[in-house]
This record gives structure tokens, sequence and C-alpha cells, in this order.
């Protein structure tokens, strides 16, 4: 491997390493250390889809046009650590909530940027990015599930520890990336547009319904897609509040058991071309849906031995298909209806509804529900995931029947030609 593709390697490990030493756990942190309540915790986890929202594109913008695209990525790591630590010496929602805010509006438009930085980088030396990118790509889901593992072992899922811990690996990667050559924004004569740099263009897709109808069921589905990442670590430490579960690996590690979700993804990752060669797009859309179902499903069926574990663990190799198979599908729909003047904006409109829109939707009314069955401070999570489950199913049917989409195996052959499958 030559030194540019380790250097972004490494970037790239850094990246999701450092979303992962605190996502899976802090939901878990915050309800059973500082007891805050599952709505509470729901509105600090809707700063997700607030920074998906508007942050990425504007901070975009930055990168484009006036400052180097590495040295907006590096201050907005090193600012982020900066919360991190502030986060992690918080513990009251009045103040952890806009300190929490703040760092997902500053963590949220790196994601973007990270990208950016690679697939400049390696253009300029004369690399295939289709070819180059994606085994780079795959260490960000090992770092993120090596910082789960590490957080785990050393029992800091349940302490500020973890946010202390990512705050460091935040201000490494910001630095880091500082010694990285980018391109300065040329200058050009075209006027600057908010509107087009914000993506509000795409807007106009929803004259089509068969485009209105997908951008409402990415909302709806999108509403699911964190869920599990906010709940599940809290769900299995939960089983420690019984005698014989307390002490088993299970409940102790319960990070580790979420974290074969990540590798999950990686595997399905392989499987979408065959699946969109051999059943078209819809047909991939709804396999994401009902796995959805599946998934929750599974959970409240779940518990910490036995075939209750099983359980589990087979709802986490299910995460895979559900959340893969709908990004990919969604993202290759969108570039194939959206007219070529136009399809970034489209993309980041399916981003925008999907991990902002639907992502704060999720976060928020799950907080409700897993209020709404808490008695006495015990939840109730069979049923909890069996309406999770339920909300999932009433979707998928909803878009088996209003969704319309004809197979055409080769528009997908030729997407995997060019390389977006």
């Amino acid at each position: 491997m030559s030194n540019v593709k380790i250097r972004l390697t490494i970037l790239n490990f850094l990246q999701f390493f450092v979303w992962g030493t605190w996502l899976l756990s802090f939901g878990k942190y915050l309800n059973s250390t500082l007891g805050f309540t599952g709505e509470q915790i729901g509105a600090i986890f809707m700063a997700v889809g607030i920074g998906a929202i508007f942050m990425p594109a504007l901070m975009g913008i930055l990168a484009d046009r006036y400052i180097k695209p590495n040295n907006v990525f590096a201050a907005l790591h090193i600012l982020g650590a900066g919360m991190l630590f502030l986060a992690a010496r918080e513990q009251t929602f009045s103040a952890l909530y806009p300190v929490m805010l703040i760092y997902l509006m500053l963590y949220m438009p790196t994601i973007s940027l990270n990208n950016s930085i690679s697939y400049e980088i390696l253009k300029r030396e004369r690399f295939d990015v289709v070819k180059a990118f994606p085994p780079i790509r795959v260490w960000g889901t090992i770092g993120f599930i090596i910082a789960v593992w590490i957080v785990d072992f050393l029992g800091w899922g349940v302490s500020e520890n973890q946010l202390y811990f990512a705050a460091a690996f935040s201000l490494i990667l910001g630095l880091y990336s500082l010694t990285f050559k980018t391109q300065k924004p040329a200058k050009t004569g075209e006027k600057f547009s908010l509107y087009k740099a914000l993506g509000l263009d795409a807007f106009v897709l929803f004259k089509e319904r068969k485009m209105a109808v997908f951008f409402i069921f990415s909302i709806l589905l999108g509403a699911a897609l964190q869920i599990t990442n906010m709940w599940g670590e809290a769900f299995i430490h939960d089983f420690g509040s019984l005698t014989e579960f307390k002490d088993t690996f299970a409940v102790k590690n319960n990070g580790i058991i979420m974290s074969i979700s990540q590798m999950s993804e990686v595997l399905f990752i392989l499987t979408i071309p065959f699946f969109l060669k051999r059943f078209g797009i819809k047909k991939v859309m709804l396999m994401s849906m009902f796995a959805w179902v599946l998934r929750f499903m599974l959970f409240s069926a779940g518990g910490p031995v036995g075939i209750g574990l099983a359980l589990i663990i087979l709802s986490n190799i299910v995460y895979g298909m559900a959340f893969d198979f709908f990004n990919i599908s969604g993202s290759l729909f969108v570039e194939k209806e959206a007219k070529p003047e136009i399809r970034g904006s489209a993309q980041g409109l399916f981003i925008i509804m999907a991990n902002g829109f639907g992502a704060m939707i999720g976060a928020y009314f799950s907080g409700w529900i897993i209020d709404l069955y808490t008695t006495n401070g015990v939840k109730d999570w069979d049923s909890i995931w069996a309406i999770f489950g339920i909300y999932a199913l009433i979707v998928a049917i909803a878009f088996m029947i209003l969704f319309k989409y004809k197979h055409n195996p080769e528009e997908i052959k030729k997407a995997e030609e060019a390389g977006k499958i």
C-alpha cells in the first residue's frame, strides 16, 4: 500500500473511531449514570439530525470557496474536542444539551469532508477513486468497532471517560489532518447562491409523485436508523438489574455485542450488487424495511443468555441488511431519477430526509415511547421493541403499496460499471 493510501486509511480510521467511542454507549450513560429521561435522551440524539440537515452544506461551502478542506476539517475536530471535554463535565440536561448540540453540529460535516479530502488526494495522486477509496473507507468502520470494544473493555460505557477519550482522539485527528495538503479553493466567476449551495433546488423533485413518495418514506424509515444505536446498549445493560444476569458476558460487554451490527454492515455492503441485479431497487429497499421489522422484533424476544442472546446476535447481523440496503439502493434511485444538474443536491436532500429529519423524529418519539413504558425506573423493553417493530412493518407495507418502480437489470449493470454500487 502506498504512503498516501496509508495516511488516508489512518484519517478514515480516526474519523469513525471518534464516533465509536461514544455513539453506542452514550444513551446508556445518560440513562443509567445521569438519570436522564427517555425524552431528554431523545432530545440530545435529535442533535445528530439537526447537525445533518444544514451543517454539512455550510461547511462544504467554506471548503469549496474560501478555506482549504483539511483546514476546515481540522478546525471542526479541534473545536469538537473542546466541546467533548466540556460535555464530560456536565451532569444536567440543561447544561449538557447545548454542548452536545454544538458538538454534533461540528462533527456531522466532517463525515462528508473526510470523503472530499480523500477523493481530492487520491485523484491528485492519479488513483482510481472508485477502486482505491472503498478499501480505505472500510477502515473507518473497523475504527468504529475497535473504539466500541476499547470503551467496553475499560468499563467506560457508563462513565464520562468515554467523552474524555473521544475528546483526546478528536484533537489528535484535527492536528493530524493539518499535515495533509489540499488545494486552496479556486476563485470562480460564478455568482454564489446559498439556495443552491444548501441543495434547496432539489426540492423541485417533490413535484414528481414517485420522488415525493420516496423522500417521504426516507423520513419515515430514517426515524428507525438510529434507534438501536441510542437504546441497544441500554437495553442489554438493564438486564444487569436482575441478579441472575448481572455477571453474564452480554451485560458486562454489551458494547461488544452491539458492535456485531457494524461488522454486519461490512459484510452486507459486499452483497448489494448481487441483490440489486437480481431483485431491483424497490425490492432491495423493501428487504431493508422488513429487516428493520425483524431487527426490532428479535430485540423484543431477546435476552442476555441462551436463545435470547442468540436472537440479539441475529438481530445485530440483520442490521447490516437493514441499514446498508436502504442507504445504497436509495442513493442509486436518486442518482437515476434526478437530472444531472441537480444530482448532487438531490443526494444531499436524501441525506437530509433520512439522516436529518428522519433521525430527529426517531430520536424524539423513541424517547417518548421509552418514558411511556417506564414504571418506577423499570422499562418494559419487550413492548418498546415490539412497538418499534410494528411501526417499521406499517412503513414497509405502505411503501410496498404506494411506491411504484419497475426493475431494469440493464440500469443496475450500468451503475455497477460506473462504480456507483
